[in-house]
């Protein structure tokens, strides 16, 4: 089974290059973040051309927004309503396979945080540091064949950014954040696929700026798209990697696409 994450910043402008991901890697599940739209508004007619005609979201119109794209039956499970602000940065199904058992995913758009990495003077820094804590309590809980993934807007180790140094007062990359995020995925025992396939001394990034005039020549990246596993999907894992090349597709997003391949049987 591959799955594969991608903050698409908006699926209605970048159908094209959703239909090009699809086509050609054609994941079992692709789930978006920032898809800037009403569920009613989404393409949902083009997945199914594409062959997912499964799809379970949450939208608002022009901000955040999370969806589920699947070749194979999705059973909605219920969305958490994180830090109480009723905004769509959650969604989560079962994903039904032909051949083996369900798997739970869980899709999420974590704040950015704003510029200041202040809780006290940038209340968008601090519901994104209530957010993170929060997703330690609610992942948790969860069934042992579980998957989370999304834009968690946090690049965690040295290497997830291009300057470990100029970046630990950036947010994205500050102490604090890491540590919100690490509890996180302890709280779970969550396996961080890609890292479990890319050792932590290797350079991975899963974002490059719009202000970069030439984003891959300078290549200053950050990872701040992740899939996290349970141990026993974990132990399942095939195969990690971004594909960084569709950063550089016809009218992109500033993310790149992130998956991960499990061998899944009953």
């Amino acid at each position: 089974m591959k799955i594969a994450t991608w903050n698409i910043n908006s699926a209605r402008l970048r159908l094209p290059i959703i239909e090009r991901l699809l086509r050609e890697t054609q994941p079992d599940a692709l789930c978006l973040q920032e898809t800037k739209s009403p569920v009613e508004k989404l393409p949902q007619d083009a997945f199914a051309a594409a062959g997912y005609p499964h799809v379970v979201a949450r939208g608002e119109p022009g901000y955040n927004g999370v969806a589920i794209l699947s070749r194979h039956p999705l059973e909605e499970r219920a969305s958490f309503d994180f830090c109480g602000k009723g905004d769509a940065r959650h969604v989560a199904a079962d994903l039904h396979a032909p051949g083996a058992d369900p798997i739970t995913l869980h899709n999420l758009y974590v704040p950015a945080g704003g510029d200041t990495p202040d809780p006290e003077a940038n209340d968008k820094f601090a519901h994104k540091l209530d957010f993170v804590a929060e997703m330690a309590e609610r992942l948790a809980d969860r069934p042992e064949r579980s998957v989370a993934v999304g834009d968690f807007n946090i690049a965690p180790l040295e290497h997830d950014v291009w300057s470990h140094k100029q970046l630990l007062k950036v947010v994205s990359h500050t102490p604090v954040e890491v540590a919100r995020f690490e509890a996180a995925q302890r709280a779970g025992s969550w396996v961080d696929a890609c890292r479990a396939v890319t050792p932590a001394d290797e350079k991975l990034y899963s974002w490059w700026s719009y202000r970069a005039r030439d984003w891959r020549k300078s290549d200053r990246g950050r990872r701040l798209d992740h899939i996290w596993l349970t141990p026993s999907l974990g132990e399942r894992l095939k195969t990690a990697s971004v594909l960084k090349d569709a950063r550089g597709w016809e009218q992109p997003s500033d993310h790149a696409p992130v998956f991960a391949e499990l061998a899944l049987s009953r």
